[in-house]
């Protein structure tokens, strides 16, 4: 009998804190800046990751989170993301997809879209991967300025 897939609330806040604090780092001028790329290269290949902030609140942001590669596959489109940064609680969350609905915290497997039970955890570990990345392998197409 398969066991039920059951949420690690803790791991999953920790990611979400942990993509926080990067996406701070990468944009330390996040109230004033609108979108930042920021080129990524390997010894095989390079990549190009955007950050394009959709809408400010007080307590509240949301990024627009994309990516696309030096030499593109025109059969695989990168997942561009959606990820809400809570700044009182310092944790972001990617909420959906671009061009999706938000995405549910548990899925029950088979769907009919077939997401995977812990979709969610997978997308923001996604980020949290490609943040790192950015940080470690990464730099800004700008001039950043931090206040």
């Amino acid at each position: 009998m398969k066991r039920k897939y059951i949420p690690d609330l803790t791991r999953q806040m920790s990611q979400c804190e942990a993509n926080y604090h990067r996406i701070m780092k990468l944009l330390p001028d996040l109230d004033s800046c609108d979108e930042r790329e920021f080129k990524v290269s390997w010894p095989e290949h390079q990549a190009y990751l955007r950050l394009r902030v959709d809408e400010r609140f007080k307590y509240t942001s949301t990024l627009l989170v994309s990516h696309s590669y030096e030499k593109s596959s025109p059969w695989l489109d990168s997942p561009g993301l959606v990820v809400r940064l809570y700044h009182d609680a310092a944790m972001a969350e990617v909420i959906c997809m671009q061009k999706r609905k938000q995405l549910s915290g548990v899925y029950p497997y088979p769907n009919r879209n077939m997401h995977q039970p812990d979709e969610k955890v997978q997308l923001n570990e996604y980020l949290g991967e490609w943040l790192s990345e950015c940080l470690s392998h990464g730099y800004s197409m700008e001039t950043v300025f931090s206040g």
